[in-house]
């Protein structure tokens, strides 16, 4: 019997504004409408843990929707879209960046606004999770140890005094977490995305769960195959194009 799948997508802005990490608003609506067309299941990464623990079923194929950086555009373009199909979703903020807009290094040509704290407030008390991103958005693999100790442990103290919950689950920015980088990240939190582009299922790393850039499924016909469970041939067209590039760029 086939394990389950569980992909993870990953979505930055949802604007049209245009470039790899922005996904128009009419793309998104897609993606979502598909989701809910198809019958595969949103869970969380609370549940996904509980289905890797044996605590509970997954689905044959499921999805988890997480959003990095908190972009303004998630509450304006994204999250009323999910709300009204009853997805939830984890969004990912860089504390220091809150109410602020983006501007760390292969930021967007017009930086984004970055929610304040009072709407992320509101957005968590309807539903939405929220993930630790760093507090400064630096990558961690250019960090001292001990400033990426307190860069991890200072953001989810920030979040969980102003949420007034617990924050368990992490992104690292611009996926930048090794071997050292893990080991710390799972000192502090039970899970952390990656942006290794693959699906994910119950036997995946938990301290490095890959995902789906959704920038690669804005072809209706793409997304509805893997769906499906036949999107094999197109995810592995897109890996082998990924390490080409990465190959050619040393």
């Amino acid at each position: 019997m086939a394990l389950p799948v569980v992909d993870i997508l990953m979505y930055h802005s949802i604007s049209d504004d245009g470039g790899a990490t922005s996904i128009s608003p009419a793309a998104f609506r897609m993606q979502m409408a598909a989701i809910a067309a198809a019958g595969v299941p949103v869970i969380t990464l609370n549940d996904y843990l509980a289905g890797a623990a044996g605590k509970r079923a997954l689905a044959p194929r499921s999805v988890i929707l997480t959003f990095d950086d908190g972009f303004q555009d998630f509450a304006d373009q994204a999250w009323p879209v999910m709300q009204n199909l009853g997805f939830r979703p984890i969004v990912y903020v860089p504390t220091a960046h809150v109410g602020r807009r983006e501007d760390w290094a292969l930021c967007h040509p017009k930086p984004r606004r970055i929610m304040d704290w009072p709407l992320i407030r509101a957005l968590a008390a309807d539903g939405v999770e929220f993930g630790s991103h760093t507090v400064s958005h630096q990558r961690l693999t250019e960090l001292a140890p001990e400033v990426m100790e307190v860069e991890l442990a200072t953001a989810r103290t920030r979040l969980e005094t102003m949420l007034e919950r617990s924050i368990p689950h992490f992104a690292a920015p611009y996926g930048a977490a090794n071997g050292r980088e893990r080991a710390g990240i799972a000192r502090i939190y039970r899970t952390s995305v990656s942006t290794v582009l693959a699906s994910a299922g119950p036997g995946s790393d938990p301290h490095c769960l890959p995902r789906l850039d959704m920038f690669y499924f804005t072809d209706p016909g793409h997304w509805r195959r893997q769906l499906a469970g036949m999107g094999g041939p197109y995810l592995l067209a897109r890996q082998t194009l990924r390490k080409v590039r990465r190959a050619l760029a040393r």
